[in-house]
């Protein structure tokens, strides 16, 4: 199969859900001009489908003159969010405000596949944080913050490490994880896999 006739698919990357209207202004010229499908990800990242390979460069070069970021391996994982406070009447934190403090925090930091992470402004879990590697629920008395927990056939629920912590606990716990991750595993892995590892760094808190 020659480039022209090759199908792939490019993923943008999106903080927060948040989608800016000059990328999206685009997207959507890009879409008529190249006859693409548009996907919205369980990621919350705006994928585009049917691209010709050929024109892959093309396109990714005309978004990333706007700031568009993309999906590649190492990448750190953009946080999955709810929509949060002030927008939900349940929500008790702002979830694009904390995601950008996570990403801030990590910015440049490359990590194996398979990692995950998930917030939540209140404990209706809208964002299935505790079935995240990483997953972060705010509640009245502060963050929870769960590991371990996975989808799929299998499903589990992550262990809560930290109850009622604030939002540098929760970011310096965070970076543990990572770092236990790294040092523990040469692929891809979920951290549920290392949950009963004896030097996971945390018990489980009640």
């Amino acid at each position: 199969m020659d480039n022209k006739s090759k199908k792939i698919n490019i993923t943008v990357l999106l903080t927060a859900g948040r989608l800016s209207l000059p990328i999206l202004d685009k997207i959507q010229k890009l879409a008529h001009r190249f006859d693409l499908e548009l996907y919205c990800s369980t990621a919350q990242n705006i994928r585009l489908l049917n691209i010709n390979a050929n024109d892959a460069d093309t396109i990714k070069g005309e978004l990333a003159a706007l700031g568009a970021a993309f999906k590649k391996p190492g990448v750190f994982p953009i946080p999955r969010v709810c929509i949060g406070e002030p927008h939900c009447k349940l929500g008790l934190i702002d979830t694009k405000l904390l995601s950008e403090k996570i990403l801030d925090h990590f910015k440049g930091r490359s990590i194996k596949p398979k990692i995950k992470i998930a917030i939540a402004a209140c404990p209706a879990n809208c964002t299935n944080p505790v079935s995240t590697d990483i997953g972060i629920v705010a509640t009245k008395a502060g963050l929870d913050l769960y590991a371990g927990g996975k989808g799929g056939p299998i499903p589990k629920i992550g262990r809560r490490i930290i109850k009622h912590g604030d939002d540098k606990a929760i970011i310096k716990a965070i970076e543990k994880l990572l770092d236990f991750h790294d040092a523990h595993t040469n692929k891809k892995q979920r951290m549920a896999k290392l949950l009963n590892h004896p030097e996971f760094p945390y018990p489980e808190v009640a």
